[in-house]
């Protein structure tokens, strides 16, 4: 939520129904039978157990077939002929197959749901692996909680729909065929009284499909919405309350609700006329079989006997449950492809730019870097305009300026989080995109002003800075980092557990953690943003003591707002509108008497009043 937002009166977003139309439109899938023919190729790898699944299918569908023909039958040969000896053992017979039609139906269910999960398993690995591989600019230019959405609801409702529609509509299909064909072997003319209610199936379905498709998938979209929000929201809890704009968030959220409410009414309301409409014509087949199979039995000779309209009776039924169904799963099909399409979109998204061919391991370095004439630009915006500096090796390098001035895209460039356009980028004489980025961060370390630490154990989180770190060299770096007095303080000591906000330590104690982590990592590079930002002044001076001697013979970049935390830096490069308007020491730059004097008079005077 911006600042602008918070200070304009809330409106409610207008959501006219008769928009619904337009919204259908566009949220149309882009390519079904591609997203469908993805999915199967995850599916694919489970062969072995889908062809023993499309047997039992296969035999589940026979029994099912079979059942209402002996029914029939009996009719025919036992109850109207009032034969009672064979009819007994008919019944056992009868009851064997319904039994083995019961288990077939377990065993094929029991083996799709470990073929679902494994294949659920396999897309969720990859979407969560491809998270790894995208950019940082991907991740800044969206919602974190519309991405949570795509690795859950979006992969839930894949297997529930793998578990649910991929069974039914091959046994349906198999159903279907198979009812045709004893149908017609049995009588062609009620046959053709049965068909007769298809085209009415197919136009009804058909309308109804092709709008329920493009409504799923506004529903995960709207659903993907309001999970952003939600995650934007919970995490930014304090700057709510400390604005006293929790009406207006709920109002939002009402926005964002109603939206979501409405596109899953209409999703689940328009699905829901399938099974209404075949039911109708399912009674209307009844009828039309009932009426002409009567009329048959009366006006011919054994053409058509009272065990044939029992058959097809429950033929007809067997008939239209399978159109039923696969109109339904149809829908669950085409919400699952909606989710499969936001997981693909993903999967598909352009990567980290991969290492250039002639990219090299980094084995060692100095850390001694030149900028040689270096521009950049975020899309059509040119950030960095010709910015040349040199770093020496253990050299600390501060970047001052306003908001906006590039800081933070240099130490971007530094680390290849993005490439630069023009000039050059040299690290111990070597072109940076000569060497392969994870081997570059590998000698990095970062100290950010938003100390980010894992739900683990604080022992867990220091080492996360080198894994292979053994327990001793965890309580060494704390030390160093002059965090180990307050971790010894705690009742739990190195064993206690924290969440992503490091809750039940204070802001300067979490930022010590993160520099006893950068400790570990025993870095060449070290970036610093803002490292002592909204901390308390005796923690302050820890901080300050702790990043001195972390920063000893190491080349150290430093962002930093506040002049009076970099006056010992080595060399401080002044930036304005991705320009460097100065460099040098403190006192050199102070000397000019230009825009760092100014800058630094103004922070005293404010300081000062």
């Amino acid at each position: 939520m911006s600042i602008k937002q918070l200070k304009e009166p809330f409106q409610y977003e207008k959501i006219p129904l008769e928009n619904i139309s337009k919204d259908i439109k566009d949220k149309r899938a882009k390519n079904t039978a591609a997203t469908i023919k993805r999915i199967w190729s995850y599916l694919a790898r489970e062969k072995s157990r889908l062809w023993i699944v499309i047997l039992l299918v296969v035999i589940s569908s026979g029994l099912a077939l079979l059942g209402p023909y002996m029914v029939g039958k009996s009719i025919d040969k036992y109850i109207v002929l009032q034969e009672i000896d064979g009819l007994g053992l008919l019944a056992i017979l009868l009851i064997f197959v319904y039994l083995m039609h019961s288990l077939s139906i377990f065993l094929q269910n029991f083996l799709m749901v470990g073929i679902a999960q494994n294949t659920v398993y396999s897309l969720r690995s990859d979407l969560f692996s491809q998270f790894h591989r995208l950019p940082i600019s991907y991740f800044d230019k969206r919602q974190h909680g519309e991405l949570m959405s795509r690795i859950t609801n979006d992969i839930d409702n894949i297997n529930n729909t793998l578990n649910q529609s991929v069974i039914q509509i091959f046994s349906s299909v198999l159903t279907l065929l198979g009812t045709v064909a004893v149908m017609i072997a049995l009588s062609p003319i009620l046959t053709l009284v049965t068909m007769t209610i298809i085209p009415v199936m197919f136009f009804a379905t058909r309308w109804i499909t092709r709008r329920t498709g493009p409504l799923y998938k506004l529903q995960q979209n709207d659903l993907g919405e309001l999970n952003g929000y939600v995650e934007e929201i919970v995490s930014g809890q304090h700057v709510v309350k400390t604005y006293s704009q929790e009406e207006r968030v709920i109002e939002e959220f009402e926005v964002k609700n109603k939206k979501l409410n409405r596109s899953g009414f209409w999703a689940l309301t328009i699905a829901g006329f399938i099974p209404k409409v075949m039911n109708m014509l399912n009674f209307l087949s009844f009828g039309l079989i009932a009426l002409v199979g009567g009329i048959l039995v009366i006006n011919t000779d054994g053409l058509v006997t009272v065990g044939i309209i029992v058959i097809f009776t429950e033929y007809a039924r067997q008939f239209t449950r399978p159109l039923n169904e696969l109109s339904n799963q149809f829908n669950v099909l085409l919400s699952a492809v909606a989710g499969a399409e936001r997981v693909f979109n993903v999967i598909d998204e352009q990567q980290e730019e991969i290492d250039e061919k002639e990219a090299k391991e980094l084995s060692t370095t100095e850390g001694h870097f030149q900028f040689k004439h270096v521009t950049f630009g975020y899309e059509d915006d040119m950030i960095l305009k010709g910015i040349s500096f040199e770093a020496k090796p253990g050299q600390s390098v501060a970047f001052v300026g306003h908001t906006g001035a590039g800081k933070t895209t240099i130490i971007n460039l530094i680390s290849r989080f993005y490439n630069y356009d023009g000039g050059e980028i040299l690290l111990d004489g070597k072109d940076l995109k000569t060497i392969k980025r994870s081997s570059l961060r590998q000698h990095m370390a970062f100290v950010l002003q938003d100390s980010f630490l894992f739900h683990d154990t604080i022992r867990e989180n220091i080492r996360y800075g080198r894994l292979d770190a053994s327990d001793e060299e965890v309580i060494t770096a704390a030390k160093k980092a002059n965090a180990h007095e307050f971790i010894t303080q705690l009742p739990d000591g190195y064993d206690t557990i924290l969440d992503q906000e490091g809750s039940g330590i204070s802001q300067g104690q979490k930022q010590l953690l993160t520099i006893a982590r950068a400790f570990i990592a025993e870095p060449s590079i070290l970036v610093l943003d803002e490292a002592t930002s909204n901390i308390d002044t005796i923690t302050e001076l820890k901080i300050q003591e702790a990043l001195k001697h972390l920063m000893e013979g190491r080349t150290s970049f430093i962002i930093a707002h506040r002049l009076n935390t970099i006056q010992e830096a080595d060399k401080i490069v002044m930036l304005k509108n991705g320009e460097i308007m100065e460099q040098g020491s403190h006192d050199e730059l102070l000397e000019l008497r230009r825009n760092y004097y100014d800058l630094y008079k103004g922070q005293l005077q404010e300081v000062g009043s």
